[in-house]
């Protein structure tokens, strides 16, 4: 039996991150994403999980050109199972931000 610690951290994150369904395509973007400052890739048996420290830019170019094909942020979420930070989409790019402030700039009024 697991044991609880005995006070939980009460300091804010700054990191975001997804977790990819496990694919030929999902691979292909943890390898590109691996090559970044700040950026984590775990691969488990069925899941890829990509963590950053303060923000994550997917470029949908840079992915395409690793692809082969063109990848879309539409077709970018459909390799996600979930995600955690401030997600941004653009049509050109991805955008988690682990810090709320940065993400507002970007919000529509």
């Amino acid at each position: 039996m697991s044991k609880m610690p005995d006070k939980l951290s009460q300091e804010i994150s700054n990191k975001c991150g997804v977790t990819l369904n496990d694919s030929v395509e999902s691979r292909v973007i943890a390898e590109v994403m691996a090559k970044k400052p700040h950026v984590t890739v775990t691969y488990y048996p069925a899941m890829i999980r990509i963590d950053g420290e303060g923000r994550l830019e997917f470029d949908m170019k840079e992915l395409s050109e690793a692809l082969g094909y063109q990848l879309t942020p539409a077709l970018f979420e459909v390799e996600t199972s979930t995600h955690y930070g401030r997600m941004v989409r653009f049509d050109d790019k991805v955008v988690l931000f682990g810090n709320l402030e940065e993400a507002l700039q970007y919000e529509e009024e």
